[in-house]
Parts: C-alpha cells; structure tokens; sequence
C-alpha cells in the first residue's frame, strides 16, 4: 500500500504542479525538521483509497498532506503531534483533525478542509517533535472540479 499512497501523492503534486505553478509537493525546512506538505482536490484520488485512509471524496474537500523528517543525513520519517487550522481570506477558521497514517517507513499526517472554488486559504500547522515545537504557514488555493 506504501508505493500505492506514494504514487497517489507524485501524481497529485504532478497535477497541481501544472495546475498552478505556486502549488505542488514542498517542504521548509524548520530548525531540526524538514516538513514536506501538499494540499489538492480530495477528487484526485482514487474511492478505494480513500475509504482505505478514511477520506471523504468531493469536489469541495481538500486534503492536507504533511510529512516530518529529520533534517539530518537520510531524513528518517518522525512521529509528531501535529494540530492545525485554515482560515479563508474572510477569515472563517476551520480547525483541521489530523490522522496519522503509517506505511513502512513513511509516516503521514492527513486532514481534509471545505472549500468553494477559487477559495484561498492560509494554514498554519503546529508541530510538536519530542521538545521541538515548530510552525509551518502556506496558503494554497482550491478549485471545484
């Protein structure tokens, strides 16, 4: 399932790569971590996968993509408590419930937000690491398929 989940996230960086070229997979690095983020159209991936990851398929949910790794030689994959919210340019605030997915040695923390089409939304991602709290910001703009 591991390759399977891996591809699905390729192909969607893929995808929102060409879609718009400030999207697609990225990563900061903060302090000791390096995160990797995406967020895309929950649309883009397949109903068995998503029942298979407890997703909810529409063309006005979004998925939240996160990975923390070690910023060091070989970026293990970490287990870290991640909390979060979006909030639209209006400012209404959703507050996002990650799930913590474990595939071999990747770890992914996955949360979905609602959205209307060309919605742009700033999140901002609380990561606690052991004794290490960081923040992640992006925005990221949704379309309706």
């Amino acid at each position: 399932m591991k390759n399977y989940f891996l591809a699905l996230i390729l192909l969607a960086t893929s995808v929102c790569v060409h879609a718009n070229s400030t999207q697609g997979g990225q990563f900061k690095n903060l302090g000791p971590l390096q995160v990797h983020y995406i967020a895309f159209p929950s649309t883009f991936i397949q109903p068995t996968i998503a029942k298979a990851y407890g997703l909810e398929r529409s063309n006005y949910k979004g998925i939240i993509n996160i990975s923390v790794l070690a910023n060091k030689r070989g970026n293990p994959a970490l287990k870290a408590n991640l909390t979060g919210e979006a909030r639209n340019l209006l400012g209404s605030k959703q507050t996002l419930e990650f799930k913590e997915v474990i595939d071999g040695d990747a770890i992914y923390y996955l949360a979905q937000v609602d959205y209307r089409n060309e919605e742009v939304y700033r999140f901002k991602i609380n990561i606690n690491q052991g004794n290490t709290y960081q923040v992640l910001n992006f925005q990221q703009k949704f379309y309706v398929d």
